[in-house]
């Protein structure tokens, strides 16, 4: 993955404000990077950019030889649905559906005669054989965000964003998580992009990026 000249501007009561300014960025294959920068740095917003889920103002995304930039919101969505897995702080569950449909979901959506299969798969490998008939209200944080994780792996995706993970979890329920995610993320080969705030988390990443001001100030 690669972000050249990457900028993003945004319409203020003020004026223009500039929350990402020339981000110039390599991604390798297999690598886990953790994004860090005090709130407001731009975090975030360039997780949204990396993946495709914003667009910038200038320059590009190439993401897994796809150029964001000459796509449209459906190829973009083609190429997410393809290469990609999220986690998210609030889990992003859908209420209405078990944990288990809710890994099925993005199989189904992909038509992979599979789904149920390969969501029972993924959630005992969180550990979750369990809880497959339950709804997210009958779930702990942790065991929502199992959930999440789960469905991010489904689709074997060759690149796991993943923002502010464990935000929304109590100190001893955040370190099984990333414990997890990491186990999953070396297990299935896939890159790992995280944006955190926490420096424990971000030093078991092989590499860190820090923001401040929406610009990288260390390599």
């Amino acid at each position: 993955m690669q972000a050249k000249q990457l900028g993003k501007q945004v319409a203020s009561p003020a004026g223009q404000l500039t929350i990402l300014h020339d981000i110039n960025l390599t991604i390798n294959s297999g690598e886990s990077i953790a994004i860090v920068g005090v709130s407001g740095s731009g975090k975030s917003t360039l997780l949204g950019l990396l993946a495709g889920l914003d667009t910038p103002t200038q320059g590009n995304v190439i993401l897994n030889g796809s150029d964001l930039g000459q796509l449209d919101e459906d190829g973009r969505a083609q190429v997410r649905k393809l290469h990609v897995g999220f986690v998210f702080q609030s889990f992003q569950l859908l209420q209405s559906l078990t944990a288990l449909e809710n890994v099925m979901l993005p199989l189904e959506l992909s038509a992979n005669e599979q789904a149920q299969e390969i969501a029972e798969q993924r959630l005992a490998e969180v550990s979750l054989s369990d809880r497959l008939q339950h709804y997210p209200n009958q779930l702990s944080g942790g065991e929502q965000q199992r959930v999440a994780i789960a469905r991010a792996f489904a689709g074997q995706p060759k690149i796991l964003f993943a923002d502010e993970p464990t935000g929304n979890l109590d100190e001893a329920t955040a370190d099984k998580i990333i414990k997890l995610l990491f186990k999953l993320n070396k297990e299935h080969s896939a890159t790992l992009v995280l944006v955190t705030h926490d420096q424990n988390i971000a030093r078991l990443c092989a590499r860190n990026v820090t923001l401040a001001g929406g610009k990288i100030v260390t390599p």
